[in-house]
Protein backbone atom coordinates (compact mmCIF):
# COMPACT_ATOMS: atom_id res chain seq x y z
CA UNK A 1 0.00 0.00 0.00
CA UNK A 2 1.70 3.58 -1.08
CA UNK A 3 0.77 6.73 0.63
CA UNK A 4 -0.42 9.46 -2.02
CA UNK A 5 0.46 13.22 -0.43
CA UNK A 6 -3.02 13.71 -0.24
CA UNK A 7 -6.20 11.85 0.04
CA UNK A 8 -9.90 13.51 -0.71
CA UNK A 9 -12.18 12.89 2.39
CA UNK A 10 -15.08 12.01 -0.06
CA UNK A 11 -13.11 8.98 -0.74
CA UNK A 12 -12.77 7.63 2.56
CA UNK A 13 -15.98 8.38 3.02
CA UNK A 14 -16.85 5.87 0.43
CA UNK A 15 -15.00 3.34 1.56
CA UNK A 16 -15.46 3.10 5.20
CA UNK A 17 -19.00 3.73 4.64
CA UNK A 18 -18.84 0.39 1.82
CA UNK A 19 -16.73 -1.48 4.63
CA UNK A 20 -19.83 -1.48 7.05
CA UNK A 21 -22.35 -2.32 4.43
CA UNK A 22 -20.48 -4.65 2.40
CA UNK A 23 -22.90 -4.09 -0.26
CA UNK A 24 -22.49 -1.04 -2.85
CA UNK A 25 -25.73 -0.35 -3.58
CA UNK A 26 -26.62 -0.31 0.08
CA UNK A 27 -24.28 1.81 0.96
CA UNK A 28 -25.09 4.73 -1.88
CA UNK A 29 -28.43 4.82 -1.13
CA UNK A 30 -26.75 5.74 2.74
CA UNK A 31 -24.89 8.06 1.07
CA UNK A 32 -27.59 9.76 -1.49
CA UNK A 33 -25.11 8.93 -4.32
CA UNK A 34 -25.54 7.08 -7.58
CA UNK A 35 -24.20 3.54 -7.30
CA UNK A 36 -22.18 3.64 -10.04
CA UNK A 37 -20.58 6.99 -8.55
CA UNK A 38 -19.88 5.11 -5.20
CA UNK A 39 -17.92 2.52 -7.52
CA UNK A 40 -15.51 4.91 -9.21
CA UNK A 41 -14.84 6.40 -5.83
CA UNK A 42 -13.75 2.95 -4.60
CA UNK A 43 -11.68 2.31 -7.57
CA UNK A 44 -9.88 5.72 -7.59
CA UNK A 45 -8.85 5.33 -3.95
CA UNK A 46 -7.60 2.13 -4.85
CA UNK A 47 -5.32 3.18 -7.59
CA UNK A 48 -4.15 6.14 -5.44
CA UNK A 49 -3.17 3.52 -2.71
CA UNK A 50 -1.70 1.30 -5.11
CA UNK A 51 -3.87 -2.14 -3.82
CA UNK A 52 -7.42 -3.45 -3.82
CA UNK A 53 -9.60 -2.58 -0.54
CA UNK A 54 -12.59 -5.21 -2.01
CA UNK A 55 -13.04 -8.70 -2.89
CA UNK A 56 -16.26 -8.31 -5.23
CA UNK A 57 -17.81 -11.30 -6.64
CA UNK A 58 -21.76 -11.48 -8.19
CA UNK A 59 -22.60 -12.40 -4.46
CA UNK A 60 -20.79 -10.34 -1.79
CA UNK A 61 -18.38 -7.91 -1.30
CA UNK A 62 -15.08 -8.58 1.59
CA UNK A 63 -12.35 -6.17 2.46
CA UNK A 64 -8.90 -7.30 1.79
CA UNK A 65 -6.32 -7.45 4.12
CA UNK A 66 -4.96 -4.14 2.98
CA UNK A 67 -8.64 -2.99 3.56
CA UNK A 68 -8.68 -4.47 6.88
CA UNK A 69 -5.69 -3.03 7.48
CA UNK A 70 -6.94 0.76 5.98
CA UNK A 71 -10.20 0.87 7.85
CA UNK A 72 -9.29 2.03 11.64
CA UNK A 73 -7.08 5.10 9.95
CA UNK A 74 -10.21 6.07 7.86
CA UNK A 75 -12.39 6.05 10.39
CA UNK A 76 -10.10 8.24 12.65
CA UNK A 77 -9.19 10.43 9.66
CA UNK A 78 -13.32 10.85 9.07
CA UNK A 79 -13.77 11.54 12.85
CA UNK A 80 -11.58 14.44 12.95
CA UNK A 81 -12.83 16.17 9.80
CA UNK A 82 -16.16 16.25 11.35
CA UNK A 83 -14.64 17.65 14.54
CA UNK A 84 -13.01 20.08 12.53
CA UNK A 85 -16.24 20.84 11.00
CA UNK A 86 -18.03 20.89 14.32
CA UNK A 87 -15.84 23.05 15.70
CA UNK A 88 -16.01 25.32 13.10
CA UNK A 89 -19.72 25.77 13.35
CA UNK A 90 -20.62 23.12 10.05
CA UNK A 91 -21.73 20.16 11.81
CA UNK A 92 -24.07 18.14 10.01
CA UNK A 93 -27.91 17.66 11.99
CA UNK A 94 -27.94 14.79 14.49
CA UNK A 95 -30.61 12.74 13.05
CA UNK A 96 -33.08 11.79 15.99
CA UNK A 97 -35.44 8.78 15.70
CA UNK A 98 -39.26 9.94 17.76
CA UNK A 99 -40.94 6.21 16.49
CA UNK A 100 -44.00 8.56 15.51
CA UNK A 101 -45.04 12.23 15.56
CA UNK A 102 -47.67 11.61 17.86
CA UNK A 103 -45.40 10.58 21.09
CA UNK A 104 -44.13 13.29 23.41
CA UNK A 105 -41.68 11.62 25.29
CA UNK A 106 -39.24 11.56 22.50
CA UNK A 107 -40.52 15.12 21.01
CA UNK A 108 -40.25 16.62 24.20
CA UNK A 109 -36.35 15.25 24.75
CA UNK A 110 -36.00 17.15 21.44
CA UNK A 111 -37.41 20.11 21.86
CA UNK A 112 -35.63 20.41 24.99
CA UNK A 113 -32.27 19.77 23.51
CA UNK A 114 -32.51 22.35 20.59
CA UNK A 115 -33.20 24.97 23.74
CA UNK A 116 -29.89 23.70 25.67
CA UNK A 117 -28.36 23.36 22.36
CA UNK A 118 -29.31 26.02 20.01
CA UNK A 119 -25.86 26.40 17.78
CA UNK A 120 -26.67 23.13 16.72
CA UNK A 121 -29.27 21.12 14.27
CA UNK A 122 -31.34 18.39 15.69
CA UNK A 123 -33.37 16.64 13.12
CA UNK A 124 -36.58 14.64 13.83
CA UNK A 125 -36.96 11.41 11.82
CA UNK A 126 -40.15 8.50 12.60
CA UNK A 127 -38.61 4.71 11.95
CA UNK A 128 -42.02 3.74 14.03
CA UNK A 129 -39.93 0.89 16.34
CA UNK A 130 -37.07 0.73 18.09
CA UNK A 131 -35.66 -2.30 17.18
CA UNK A 132 -35.83 -1.30 12.97
CA UNK A 133 -34.44 2.11 14.25
CA UNK A 134 -31.38 0.63 16.23
CA UNK A 135 -30.71 -1.04 12.88
CA UNK A 136 -30.65 2.64 11.30
CA UNK A 137 -28.50 3.71 14.22
CA UNK A 138 -25.51 1.15 13.42
CA UNK A 139 -25.81 1.78 9.73
CA UNK A 140 -25.05 5.18 10.54
CA UNK A 141 -28.57 6.36 8.96
CA UNK A 142 -29.56 7.82 12.00
CA UNK A 143 -27.92 9.07 15.19
CA UNK A 144 -30.35 8.01 18.01
CA UNK A 145 -33.27 6.87 19.24
CA UNK A 146 -35.96 5.85 21.74
CA UNK A 147 -37.26 2.86 22.94
CA UNK A 148 -37.11 -0.72 25.22
CA UNK A 149 -33.42 -0.87 24.84
CA UNK A 150 -33.80 -4.48 27.07
CA UNK A 151 -36.08 -5.34 23.98
CA UNK A 152 -33.16 -5.34 20.94
CA UNK A 153 -31.30 -8.76 20.28
CA UNK A 154 -27.93 -9.10 21.59
CA UNK A 155 -26.43 -8.09 18.53
CA UNK A 156 -27.51 -5.02 18.25
CA UNK A 157 -27.45 -4.02 21.58
CA UNK A 158 -23.78 -4.86 21.62
CA UNK A 159 -22.89 -1.77 19.30
CA UNK A 160 -24.98 0.51 20.95
CA UNK A 161 -25.25 3.24 24.13
CA UNK A 162 -28.15 3.82 26.12
CA UNK A 163 -29.34 5.84 28.70
CA UNK A 164 -32.72 5.80 30.84
CA UNK A 165 -35.26 8.48 30.44
CA UNK A 166 -38.55 7.29 31.63
CA UNK A 167 -40.80 4.48 33.13
CA UNK A 168 -43.56 5.13 30.75
CA UNK A 169 -47.03 4.01 32.35
CA UNK A 170 -49.07 2.00 29.81
CA UNK A 171 -52.75 2.39 28.77
CA UNK A 172 -55.48 0.62 26.35
CA UNK A 173 -57.04 2.46 23.55
CA UNK A 174 -60.83 1.05 23.33
CA UNK A 175 -63.16 1.47 21.02
CA UNK A 176 -65.60 3.94 22.33
CA UNK A 177 -68.97 1.49 22.47
CA UNK A 178 -66.31 -1.08 24.20
CA UNK A 179 -67.95 -2.46 27.79
CA UNK A 180 -64.43 -1.04 29.35
CA UNK A 181 -64.75 2.28 27.82
CA UNK A 182 -67.25 4.05 31.06
CA UNK A 183 -64.11 2.67 33.47
CA UNK A 184 -62.00 5.87 34.23
CA UNK A 185 -58.89 3.16 34.54
CA UNK A 186 -59.07 -0.13 33.25
CA UNK A 187 -57.64 -3.32 35.78
CA UNK A 188 -55.55 -5.44 34.24
CA UNK A 189 -57.88 -8.18 35.37
CA UNK A 190 -60.76 -6.65 33.14
CA UNK A 191 -58.54 -7.61 29.96
CA UNK A 192 -59.26 -10.96 30.99
CA UNK A 193 -60.69 -13.04 27.76
CA UNK A 194 -59.90 -10.13 25.48
CA UNK A 195 -57.55 -9.72 22.40
CA UNK A 196 -55.29 -7.23 22.62
CA UNK A 197 -53.54 -5.77 19.75
CA UNK A 198 -49.87 -5.20 20.28
CA UNK A 199 -48.12 -5.07 16.70
CA UNK A 200 -47.84 -8.56 16.43
CA UNK A 201 -45.99 -9.26 12.90
CA UNK A 202 -44.54 -5.85 12.54
CA UNK A 203 -41.17 -6.42 11.89
CA UNK A 204 -40.58 -2.55 13.07
CA UNK A 205 -41.66 -3.28 16.90
CA UNK A 206 -40.86 -6.73 18.01
CA UNK A 207 -39.73 -4.90 21.45
CA UNK A 208 -43.11 -3.67 21.97
CA UNK A 209 -45.19 -7.08 21.40
CA UNK A 210 -42.34 -8.78 23.48
CA UNK A 211 -43.55 -6.63 26.58
CA UNK A 212 -46.78 -7.33 25.79
CA UNK A 213 -46.52 -11.01 25.96
CA UNK A 214 -44.91 -10.89 29.43
CA UNK A 215 -47.46 -8.28 30.32
CA UNK A 216 -50.50 -10.90 29.43
CA UNK A 217 -48.60 -14.07 30.16
CA UNK A 218 -50.85 -15.56 33.10
CA UNK A 219 -53.58 -12.88 33.15
CA UNK A 220 -55.78 -14.08 30.73
CA UNK A 221 -55.17 -11.63 27.82
CA UNK A 222 -55.00 -12.67 24.31
CA UNK A 223 -52.16 -10.76 22.46
CA UNK A 224 -54.27 -10.28 18.62
CA UNK A 225 -52.25 -11.92 16.03
CA UNK A 226 -49.92 -10.66 13.08
CA UNK A 227 -51.86 -8.36 10.85
CA UNK A 228 -51.18 -6.61 7.83
CA UNK A 229 -49.66 -3.11 8.98
CA UNK A 230 -52.05 -0.37 9.18
CA UNK A 231 -50.53 2.83 8.04
CA UNK A 232 -51.86 6.18 9.18
CA UNK A 233 -53.97 6.98 11.95
CA UNK A 234 -56.85 7.00 9.33
CA UNK A 235 -56.29 3.29 8.49
CA UNK A 236 -55.17 2.64 12.08
CA UNK A 237 -59.23 4.00 13.47
CA UNK A 238 -60.62 1.59 10.64
CA UNK A 239 -58.73 -1.60 11.84
CA UNK A 240 -60.01 -0.92 15.43
CA UNK A 241 -63.97 -0.16 14.59
CA UNK A 242 -63.48 -3.41 12.72
CA UNK A 243 -62.39 -5.79 15.16
CA UNK A 244 -63.15 -4.32 18.01
CA UNK A 245 -59.76 -5.14 19.70
CA UNK A 246 -58.33 -3.00 22.88
CA UNK A 247 -54.70 -1.96 21.28
CA UNK A 248 -51.91 -1.62 24.21
CA UNK A 249 -50.60 1.57 24.36
CA UNK A 250 -48.84 4.28 26.68
CA UNK A 251 -50.60 7.17 28.49
CA UNK A 252 -49.37 10.16 26.05
CA UNK A 253 -50.58 7.96 22.70
CA UNK A 254 -52.61 10.64 20.79
CA UNK A 255 -56.18 10.61 20.60
CA UNK A 256 -58.05 9.23 17.92
CA UNK A 257 -61.26 9.91 16.78
CA UNK A 258 -64.40 7.10 17.86
CA UNK A 259 -61.78 5.57 20.79
CA UNK A 260 -60.90 6.47 24.21
CA UNK A 261 -57.62 6.17 26.25
CA UNK A 262 -57.54 4.35 29.57
CA UNK A 263 -54.70 4.20 31.73
CA UNK A 264 -54.14 0.51 32.99
CA UNK A 265 -53.58 -0.23 37.28
CA UNK A 266 -53.67 -2.90 39.19
CA UNK A 267 -50.54 -3.15 38.72
CA UNK A 268 -49.59 0.00 36.46
CA UNK A 269 -47.74 -1.34 33.77
CA UNK A 270 -44.67 0.13 32.78
CA UNK A 271 -43.15 0.51 29.36
CA UNK A 272 -38.94 1.29 29.65
CA UNK A 273 -38.02 4.28 27.73
CA UNK A 274 -34.17 4.82 26.64
CA UNK A 275 -32.33 7.17 24.56
CA UNK A 276 -30.07 5.23 22.42
CA UNK A 277 -27.18 5.86 20.61
CA UNK A 278 -23.89 4.19 18.30
CA UNK A 279 -21.18 3.35 20.16
CA UNK A 280 -18.41 5.69 19.13
CA UNK A 281 -20.66 8.48 18.12
CA UNK A 282 -18.90 11.62 18.26
CA UNK A 283 -21.58 14.48 17.43
CA UNK A 284 -21.56 18.20 19.21
CA UNK A 285 -25.24 18.10 19.79
CA UNK A 286 -25.43 14.59 21.46
CA UNK A 287 -24.42 15.99 24.77
CA UNK A 288 -27.59 18.43 24.36
CA UNK A 289 -29.65 15.55 23.79
CA UNK A 290 -28.67 12.97 26.60
CA UNK A 291 -28.74 16.33 29.32
CA UNK A 292 -31.96 17.16 27.97
CA UNK A 293 -33.38 13.66 28.51
CA UNK A 294 -31.38 14.07 32.06
CA UNK A 295 -33.23 17.01 33.11
CA UNK A 296 -36.82 16.18 31.96
CA UNK A 297 -36.24 12.78 33.56
CA UNK A 298 -35.68 14.93 37.24
CA UNK A 299 -37.91 17.67 36.50
CA UNK A 300 -40.66 15.35 35.84
CA UNK A 301 -39.85 12.60 38.06
CA UNK A 302 -39.72 9.89 35.00
CA UNK A 303 -37.61 7.49 36.54
CA UNK A 304 -39.74 7.26 39.97
CA UNK A 305 -41.28 3.92 39.73
CA UNK A 306 -44.59 3.94 40.68
CA UNK A 307 -45.53 1.89 43.89
CA UNK A 308 -46.41 -1.64 42.79
CA UNK A 309 -45.65 -0.87 39.18
CA UNK A 310 -45.32 -3.68 36.68
CA UNK A 311 -41.39 -4.11 34.89
CA UNK A 312 -40.03 -7.15 33.12
CA UNK A 313 -36.77 -8.39 35.46
CA UNK A 314 -34.56 -7.70 32.29
CA UNK A 315 -35.83 -4.35 31.75
CA UNK A 316 -35.42 -3.16 35.39
CA UNK A 317 -31.73 -4.46 35.70
CA UNK A 318 -31.37 -2.41 31.98
CA UNK A 319 -32.93 0.66 33.25
CA UNK A 320 -30.68 0.62 36.63
CA UNK A 321 -27.50 -0.77 35.29
CA UNK A 322 -26.14 3.25 34.12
Amino acid sequence: MSAPAHLDPRLLRAFVTVAEELHFTRAATRLYVAQQALSRDVRRLERELGCELFVRTTRQVTLTADGERLLPYARRALQAQDDLLAAAGQARPLLVDLNSPGLKTPRRVLHRARELAPGHELMARYESGLTWAAGEVLAGRLDAAFGRFAGLPPALRAGLHQQPVRYEPMAIVLPEDHRLAPLPEVPLAALAGETVYAGAGNPRTPEWTDLARLLFEGRGIVLAPPAPLAVGDEEFQRIIARTGNPVLAVVDFPPLPSTVLRPLVDPVPLSPVSLVWRKGLVHPALGGLRRAAAVLAAEEGWLERPAGGWIPAGDSAVMTAV
